[in-house]
């Protein structure tokens, strides 16, 4: 990858309203795209009561996670390649480990371990803020307002050039 040019200005705001704008469920989660890099992406879907489990503390389904695992792993590979465009990923594995209840942002950081000629593999962890007007943060053991770990993923993906 170190040979690999940087990506251009358009790229990232290509990415970006193709997945804010233009993919159906991506869009519907209200997903926002972060950090656009070589290998590196980050996305973020706001907390909303849509997403939420039927519970007396309003917790994210832990679906959505796995949703920015899976979306953030896959981009993050096509980011490596020289022609992202040129490349399409299909998950092989996804295995999300999750660590704790979700209850504010949902932010994935996701980064290439590995993109092969036919496999690519992606490390993906997932935070959530604590919510500011929450009254139940004893489970967290963090102030209002952080980011705690509350997934991780390594998804594998079959690479298509």
């Amino acid at each position: 990858m170190t040979d690999v040019q940087p990506l251009p200005d358009e790229a990232a705001e290509f990415l970006r309203y193709a997945v804010e704008e233009e993919h159906g469920y991506l869009s519907w989660l209200g997903t926002e795209v972060g950090a656009v890099e070589r290998g590196h992406m980050e996305l973020t879907v706001p907390f909303d009561e849509k997403l939420t489990n039927l519970a007396s503390k309003p917790t994210i389904h832990g679906g959505v996670a796995a949703t920015l695992v899976d979306t953030a792993g896959g981009l993050a590979l096509r980011l490596a390649a020289e022609d992202p465009l040129s490349v399409d990923v299909a998950t092989v594995s996804l295995n999300v480990n999750y660590l704790r209840r979700a209850t504010g942002d949902l932010h994935a950081s996701a980064d290439v371990v590995r993109a092969g000629s036919t496999i690519g593999v992606s490390r993906v962890n997932v935070t959530s803020t604590v919510p500011k007007d929450g009254d139940d943060d004893r489970d967290w053991g963090v102030e209002e307002g952080e980011e705690q770990l509350v997934a991780t993923g390594q998804p594998s993906y079959r690479l298509f050039r």
